[in-house]
C-alpha cells in the first residue's frame, strides 16, 4: 500500500472522528416500515441508541442484549424516551438481513432495523464490530461512543441517559449517592410516582412539602440500593404545586412538581 494511499485513509478516519461529536440524521422508513427522523427523537428530548452490526458476527448480539434490558428499564420509568435503531455497518445487506438479526438476537423491543448504514458507521469512526453510539440532546450531540463493548459500558450509558433527562425535566440538587429522580406523571392527579437511583447502599427519606415547607407526606426506609420507586397518593391533596425531597446520607435532591385534579 502506497504513502498516499495510507495518509488518504488516516485522513478520512481523522475527519469523521472530527465529525462525531454530533450526530449524523437519518429518516425516511425504517425496515419495518415506521416513519423515523433521527432529529426529530433528539429534538424531543429522546435519547437514541445505534447499534452497527455484521451479521455473522458472533460478539454483536449480547452488547445489544445487555444495552436493551438497560433501556427497557429507563423506558419504565420514562415511557418511550429511549429508543434505538439498528445498522448493518455497510450497504449491501438488506432490510431483510436487518429485520433477521434485530429478530433472531431477540432485541426488538429497543432496536428498529435499519438498512444502508455505511455512512452512518464511517461518520462516527466505526471499524469495529460491534459500534455503539448513543445520542441525546437539542444540540444532537453524541453522549458516548465505543468499538469495544464492554460490560461497564452498560452502566456509563445508563447514567448518560439519566442525567440528559434530569437535565431536562429541571431536577435540581442532585448529590452524593442520588444517581437520578423522577416524579411521575407531572401534572399530578391521584397518584405520582417517585422513582430514584442510589449507587451505594443507604437509608434514605422520601418527604412531600407543600410551597409553605408543610410536610403532606413521608416515607422512609433502611439499606436498600439501585432502581427504587415508591408511589404516593395526592387524590387527598389540594391542587398547587409541591417539592419531593430525597434524603440520603445527609444528601439531598429535590424536584417541583404540580397537582392537579
Amino acid at each position: 500500500m502506497t504513502k498516499s494511499v495510507l495518509l488518504s485513509i488516516a485522513l478520512i478516519f481523522i475527519i469523521n472522528f472530527s465529525q462525531a461529536q454530533t450526530a449524523m440524521q437519518f429518516s425516511g422508513n425504517s425496515c419495518s416500515g415506521d416513519a423515523v427522523d433521527l432529529f426529530a427523537d433528539l429534538d424531543a428530548g429522546k435519547a437514541v441508541l445505534l447499534h452497527f452490526f455484521m451479521p455473522n458476527c458472533g460478539s454483536c448480539p449480547p452488547p445489544a442484549q445487555r444495552i436493551q434490558k438497560m433501556a427497557n428499564k429507563i423506558n419504565a420509568v420514562f415511557p418511550d424516551k429511549v429508543k434505538g435503531y439498528a445498522f448493518p455497518f455497510e450497504n449491501s445487506s438488506s432490510c431483510i438481513v436487518s429485520a433477521n438479526w434485530v429478530a433472531t438476537s431477540n432485541v426488538a423491543t429497543l432496536y428498529t432495523p435499519m438498512d444502508n448504514g455505511e455512512a452512518q458507521v464511517a461518520h462516527y469512526g466505526g471499524f469495529g464490530m460491534p459500534t455503539v453510539v448513543l445520542l441525546g440532546g437539542a444540540d444532537h450531540r453524541v453522549l458516548f461512543s465505543t468499538q469495544s463493548f464492554s460490560s461497564s459500558d452498560t452502566t456509563i450509558m445508563r447514567d448518560s441517559i439519566l442525567a440528559l433527562f434530569n437535565t431536562a425535566n429541571g431536577i435540581q440538587n442532585l448529590q452524593g449517592g442520588v444517581n437520578s429522580f423522577n416524579v411521575f406523571p407531572n401534572p399530578a392527579n391521584d397518584n405520582v410516582s417517585v422513582t430514584f437511583t442510589l449507587t451505594e447502599t443507604s437509608d434514605y427519606t422520601i418527604s412531600i412539602t407543600d410551597i409553605t415547607g408543610k410536610q403532606v407526606a413521608l416515607i422512609s426506609d433502611e439499606k436498600q440500593k439501585g432502581l427504587i420507586t415508591k408511589q404516593i397518593n395526592t387524590a387527598t391533596l389540594p391542587n398547587g404545586n409541591y417539592i419531593a425531597r430525597i434524603l440520603t446520607n445527609e444528601n439531598t435532591a429535590t424536584q417541583k412538581f404540580t397537582v392537579s385534579h
